[in-house]
């Protein structure tokens, strides 16, 4: 067991607390959870409480949202044995793709692109994201996923803020975050600063040397 591990139990989601605060400004999302993804055990019981959470959702291919819900969604994915599909900014796939426009947290319009085609009418798309506050991103991924006719089994990542856009994705579709709706965490996420940032040290998240 880590340092890290060791200031709190699995079953109070740990590792959120070695989540990052934002050291450059406002224009910044406010905090980093990319620090859990460095941590081995980290990473690897978020992913479990992730699957835990999903449970017996069904879904044919997980989509990461460009560009940290690829990280998270290929391992998901990876853990599921699912196939992967990057829902890329726009400009970045060499192939012919279907865009949406959406509005992020900063307030600015940018498009989301995915490959077309990319699966069947009626294909069950789990969305994944690191971080939803505003619920722009993936409204825009909820708009290609449509386009192509598929179906948006759900919504996943590691926190979700309780904004007005997002009560309404809750109303709509499944949605899993390691932040648990109702918890401390959640009251700290809607708040946007974590108590664990008083206590944060880069070194708490450094990955184990292998032998």
């Amino acid at each position: 067991m880590t340092d890290a591990q060791a200031k709190g139990p699995r079953d109070d989601r740990w590792y959120l607390n070695l989540m990052a605060p934002n050291t450059k400004g406002p224009q910044f999302a406010w905090l980093d959870p990319t620090s859990i993804y460095i941590n081995q055990d980290a990473f690897q019981d978020l992913l479990t409480d992730l699957l835990d959470d999903i449970g017996d959702l069904s879904f044919d291919v997980v989509g990461g949202l460009d560009a940290m819900g690829f990280v998270l969604g290929a391992a998901l994915a990876a853990r599921t044995g699912t196939g992967f599909l990057p829902i890329r900014k726009a400009g970045k796939l060499c192939v012919d793709t279907d865009a949406a426009s959406f509005t992020n947290y900063s307030g600015r319009t940018q498009d989301l692109e995915m490959r077309l085609p990319a699966f069947a009418p009626g294909t069950r798309v789990l969305l994944v994201d690191q971080w939803v506050e505003t619920g722009g991103t993936m409204d825009g991924a909820i708009q290609l996923v449509g386009q192509q006719e598929g179906e948006v089994a759900g919504l996943v990542a590691i926190a979700v803020e309780n904004t007005p856009r997002v009560l309404e994705l809750r109303a709509r579709y499944p949605v899993i975050s390691a932040v648990v709706p109702g918890s401390r965490w959640q009251k700290e996420c809607d708040a946007q600063r974590l108590s664990s940032f008083d206590i944060y040290r880069p070194e708490d998240v450094f990955p184990r040397r292998r032998d």
